[in-house]
């Protein structure tokens, strides 16, 4: 191996260095890599056939991080031990480079094709070697770092639940997701309309393709055209250049229209002649472009009035509802809710590097005995702040006050309190009369209907001699939420109403 140029500086200290393996029958090749390479920083593992590196990759006392492998070698050759490790799932992405010195371009393409990372000729160049090494090595971090942000983001989008409600949710993204129909999403706000239009998309023969989210309600009125539909150079004051716009970007894709509902009528217009044209036209060009998009919908309105109430288009209306999907509010869905607590404890700890917390059982039970019209996205929000506020385990002190209770509030301090005048005409008590302080409220108003709420189900389970199925569709209630509130109520079997 020629001298040449110095090589590149050492890996980075800190982590532990790469391991690479050595695969050649002769013994000065792998003594002179290894001597080369180990200068370098990294650590070698030294394999004399393709059948001592497959015993080394299955059973080697530390993971190898790449190989160099000579073509021919005795028995198994090179492209047939890189055929091996691209089969086996625990070495397919390990990276391979192939050298040999009786090489010929055919067997350069095959080794390409078998997906290895680099082709060496014999007699090797010292360089050579340590750059392709290192460019292995950096690609192949690369492409772990971007399927774990792939998994990452997946994570971030999964949908939660095994409720009633979402596995109906989850058949209807099943049958709508393969095909080329417009969705219209709607639900109340924080349910996760947007989850289940990336779910669609994930599913979608499209999943390759881009995925373009608009926010409809925050993009003013004059810019909506241009925003979704691009503008040519000059269209307006301030066009200073072409610009692409969300259609065009999702070209081959899905194109997320959020807040619908919220869309200026002329743009609606608009809208509905590129669904029905798969044409568009930037702002200030007369030319159309073709664009293959397809359009999912999602708002917190009722469209129907909207389009009753002359604010939204009728026949856009029909041409986005092909496919309608509602999604459930969490107070349909509150078998979910521990699940959803636990998913989005963990997804805080980790993404904000703290130790995993757990979640007192009580604080399930006052959970699940909030309204939640903010949803999901609310529920989120008080669990990160609990997460915040807690130790080791999140307890119902560390709860936020529910902001949708009214308690009563203590007047005592009024006008009738400590130091207040009297109303007018009010007599002075007698000298050494006792002062009579205004009667308090006995219970908060949460504490007045948790008791009230437990009276009506005893009442309502005494009825039916406990029958939980009928109890439940009386009250309105899913079997298992009825279970939990007796549960956290603790209402026994016989108790009198």
């Amino acid at each position: 191996m020629p001298a040449s140029s110095p090589p590149p500086a050492a890996p980075p200290g800190g982590a532990a260095a790469p391991t690479v393996l050595v695969v050649d029958d002769e013994r000065n090749i792998r003594r002179t890599l290894a001597l080369v390479l180990q200068g370098e920083g990294y650590q070698v593992a030294e394999a004399p056939s393709a059948e001592a590196a497959l015993e080394l990759l299955a059973h080697g006392d530390s993971p190898v991080d790449l190989a160099l492998v000579d073509l021919l070698l005795p028995g198994m050759n090179g492209l047939d031990l890189l055929q091996r490790v691209r089969q086996d799932d625990a070495t397919r992405e390990l990276p391979v480079i192939v050298i040999s010195g009786h090489a010929t371009v055919n067997d350069a393409v095959k080794a390409i094709k078998l997906g290895a990372s680099d082709f060496f000729e014999k007699p090797l160049n010292r360089e050579r070697v340590l750059v392709g090494v290192k460019n292995a090595l950096q690609n192949s971090r690369l492409a772990r770092e971007v399927e774990d942000l792939k998994a990452q983001v997946q994570a971030r989008y999964e949908m939660i639940g095994q409720s009633a409600a979402m596995q109906r949710l989850f058949k209807e993204i099943d049958r709508v997701a393969p095909t080329k129909a417009s969705v219209l999403i709607t639900g109340e706000s924080g349910t996760g309309k947007e989850l289940i239009s990336r779910a669609i998309h994930r599913l979608s023969p499209r999943a390759r393709g881009p995925f373009v989210r608009v926010n409809c309600a925050a993009i003013p009125r004059e810019l909506i055209e241009s925003e979704l539909f691009g503008h040519e150079r000059g269209a307006f004051t301030g066009a200073s250049g072409p610009k692409r716009g969300f259609f065009e970007q999702a070209h081959g894709g899905t194109l997320f229209l959020d807040e619908i509902g919220d869309m200026d009528l002329a743009a609606q217009a608009k809208v509905l002649r590129a669904l029905q044209s798969g044409e568009i036209c930037r702002v200030g060009s007369e030319h159309s472009r073709h664009v293959d998009v397809r359009v999912l919908a999602a708002t917190n309105k009722d469209l129907s009035r909207e389009v009753a109430a002359l604010r939204f288009r009728e026949d856009l209306f029909f041409r986005l509802a092909v496919f309608p999907i509602k999604s459930p509010a969490l107070r349909d869905r509150m078998d979910d809710l521990r699940a959803l607590a636990d998913a989005f404890m963990a997804a805080f700890c980790n993404e904000n590097g703290l130790k995993q917390k757990g979640i007192d059982p009580m604080v399930y039970a006052a959970l699940e005995r909030r309204s939640w019209p903010g949803n999901v996205r609310e529920l989120k929000n008080v669990i990160e702040r609990a997460a915040i506020l807690s130790g080791d385990v999140v307890t119902i002190a560390d709860l936020p006050e529910d902001p949708h209770e009214n308690p009563f509030e203590d007047d005592a301090q009024g006008a009738a309190g400590d130091g207040a005048a009297a109303p007018p005409g009010a007599a002075e008590p007698p000298a050494g009369a006792a002062r009579h302080e205004p009667e308090r409220p006995r219970l908060t108003l949460r504490e007045f209907r948790d008791r009230a709420e437990r009276r009506y189900i005893v009442e309502v389970l005494a009825s039916l001699d406990w029958n939980i199925s009928r109890a439940a569709v009386l009250l309105g209630v899913e079997r298992t939420n009825l279970h939990k509130k007796i549960r956290a109520y603790g209402i026994k079997r016989g108790e009198a109403p």
